[in-house]
């Protein structure tokens, strides 16, 4: 006789009920999470009660859980609490219209859509890891310091910097970096939040916060292993699901979260009307859209302190700032401040060298490229390296770096005067070029600006690496950075030893271009604080010598660190996007409007208290 305690095999027809009784429950409880109908609220037997009135906060801002409210009063009282600078949403909102009532003139419906990943139908990637970085936890301050980095450069808010220490033992948030190989950078970061941790959800549900990828990123596939990486950690923590928010034109993002099997729900967000989320509930000004980057950034901090704003000319970059009783012109960074003098000796290489050089700064040997071929061959033969630039000109266009044969020269004078009919000639310094954003004659940033690189997998071919990278640069920037396809990227291919057509080994490093702004592909990265006070001292010189309040300062350097330089060049409309962190928009407009300026938070909140 069978003891009680030996199961009985069980038989096919049994094990088909049991798989039907679950896959009917798992869709019965997805139809309910779609429909319209309040979220569970109730515990399940041997569960802890779910928590009430939930806010977390998230060091951008708090996130207020609408299902944790029952008194929608109280909810908006709790988002009424937000600080200045912060960046408040109340999330898993069922009705929206409910919550729009109790304060309409306070708040609005965040126009996002809300998607979801089921676990159960969640399939893993088939790579097994990553090319050129990996996924690891957020562990350091240094981590701490790369991530804010990279949220001021998405234009997300930034964090307080004892944030991440002080929430290091907070189980319910999970953050999450993408370092890349060899270099050790942190190229990416993503922030995870555990419901059932965080109030005992029911559901057992998990959202996603914060995806962000640094835009001078060379790598594809960033964001979908971040992504992954969190959903497989709260699938293996046992939650059923992930959520996230997602701004409804964000057409790039909509297709990868599908692509791994989100699905929208229809869940809301509601925000406070304030000077971070203007843009999501007001009304935009006529032409915003068709602004650069670089004219946006500054019409945005303006209108964070309500400073009028009209756009006199949205292609050309040109806008009219008014602001108690002050009216200035602006095209970009360059003001009505700059003089006609001032702009003048800029926009000519040839007297801005002569004008600094008077003022002490060193300069590279320059002669002008003349119809004297002895001239040109014996200053080649005396620098062995040279670069070629005509006069006037920007973004890079018709600079070769690097000339080392007559032939080369020859043909680089003739892209030069392309672009201006007069050319000139320099010796070449081996370095970095690094950029300095002088603002009333202080310096706001320092960045090192790098060339364009591709790395090799052993598949592609040097021109579809360019055009991939390429696509990258564009979508990173608005579209202001790009590679162009043109005979300089040839040379500097073939300077190589490389051809369009070749397959690069997997991890093979090739600089594309020599020149390093970023209109050409180039990417800024920033070093301000590590700046050598030596190379301050000359940014700062060449601004006075110039008798200029904003000005973009290249010298060519052995390190940032490093004393020696050389002076290039002095661009009299800098771009102000792409030094995150660092403030220059809003220096910019301190510059213009001294009575707008934003006082410092921890000085007011000090003088209040005393």
């Amino acid at each position: 006789m069978e003891s009680d305690a030996v199961k009985k095999p069980r038989t096919t027809e049994a094990r088909h009920a049991s798989q039907r009784d679950k896959a009917l429950g798992h869709r019965l409880q997805r139809m309910r999470t779609q429909s319209m109908k309040p979220v569970i609220a109730q515990s399940r037997d041997g569960e802890e009660a779910m928590k009430k009135n939930v806010v977390l906060d998230c060091g951008w801002g708090r996130l207020l859980f609408d299902q944790t409210f029952e008194d929608k009063t109280e909810l908006i009282n709790a988002l009424r609490e937000e600080q200045r600078g912060q960046r408040d949403i109340i999330f898993y909102v069922r009705d929206p219209h409910v919550i729009l009532a109790v304060a309409p003139q306070e708040v609005f419906l965040d126009p996002s859509h809300t998607f979801r990943l089921d676990f159960p139908t969640y399939r893993a990637s088939r790579r097994k890891r990553p090319r050129g970085f990996f996924i690891r936890r957020l562990t350091s301050e240094e981590d701490a310091r790369a991530v804010n980095n990279i949220y001021a450069a998405r234009g997300m808010v930034t964090l307080d910097p004892n944030f991440f220490h002080d929430n290091r033992n907070n189980r319910s948030m999970t953050y999450f970096v993408a370092e890349e190989e060899g270099t050790g950078d942190i190229i990416g970061t993503v922030t995870g939040i555990d419901h059932a941790r965080l109030f005992n959800d029911p559901e057992k549900g998990s959202s996603l916060w914060c995806l962000a990828v640094d835009p001078r990123a060379r790598h594809p596939g960033i964001g979908e292993m971040l992504v992954r990486r969190l959903a497989e950690h709260f699938s293996a923590r046992g939650a059923a699901y992930l959520d996230l928010s997602v701004l409804h034109d964000n057409e790039m993002a909509v297709k990868l979260y599908e692509k791994l099997g989100f699905h929208r729900v229809p869940v809301f967000a509601v925000k406070r009307k304030n000077p971070i989320n203007e843009k999501l509930f007001a009304a935009p000004i006529d032409d915003y859209s068709a602004l650069n980057p670089y004219a946006r950034l500054i019409v945005d901090e303006a209108r964070r302190r309500g400073i009028h704003t009209e756009i006199t000319d949205a292609a050309g970059g040109f806008f009219k700032l008014s602001y108690g009783g002050r009216e200035i012109r602006c095209r970009e960074s360059l003001s009505e401040l700059t003089s006609a003098v001032a702009m003048s000796i800029c926009d000519d290489k040839a007297v801005t060298r002569r004008v600094v050089e008077k003022a002490g700064l060193r300069v590279p040997e320059q002669i002008e490229a003349t119809k004297d071929r002895e001239a040109l061959a014996a200053f080649l033969k005396e620098h062995g390296s040279v670069v070629v630039k005509p006069a006037r000109g920007e973004q890079g266009r018709g600079i070769a770096v690097g000339i080392t044969t007559m032939d080369a020269l020859d043909e680089a004078i003739v892209i030069a005067r392309e672009v201006c009919d007069r050319v000139i000639i320099e010796s070449c310094f081996e370095g970095e070029d690094l950029r300095l954003v002088v603002i009333d004659y202080k310096l706001v940033a320092a960045a090192l600006r790098k060339p364009p690189h591709v790395i090799g997998d052993g598949q592609m071919t040097v021109r579809q690496l360019i055009e991939q990278l390429s696509r990258r640069r564009q979508a990173a920037t608005d579209g202001e950075s790009r590679i162009p396809m043109d005979s300089e990227t040839v040379r500097c291919v073939d300077q190589a030893g490389f051809s369009m057509d070749s397959v690069l080994d997997e991890g093979c490093e090739l600089v594309v271009r020599k020149t390093a702004n970023l209109h050409t592909g180039g990417s800024i990265h920033d070093v301000t604080d590590r700046v050598h006070p030596a190379l301050v001292d000359a940014a700062r010189k060449a601004a006075r010598a110039i008798g200029i309040p904003v000005v973009g300062i290249d010298l060519m350097i052995e390190k940032p660190t490093g004393s020696n330089y050389v002076f290039i060049e002095a661009n009299e409309r800098p771009g102000l996007a792409n030094h995150e962190p660092q403030p220059t928009a809003e220096r910019f407009v301190d510059l213009l409007f001294p009575q707008s300026r934003v006082p410092d938070m921890k000085t007011e909140s000090e003088s209040q208290s005393a």
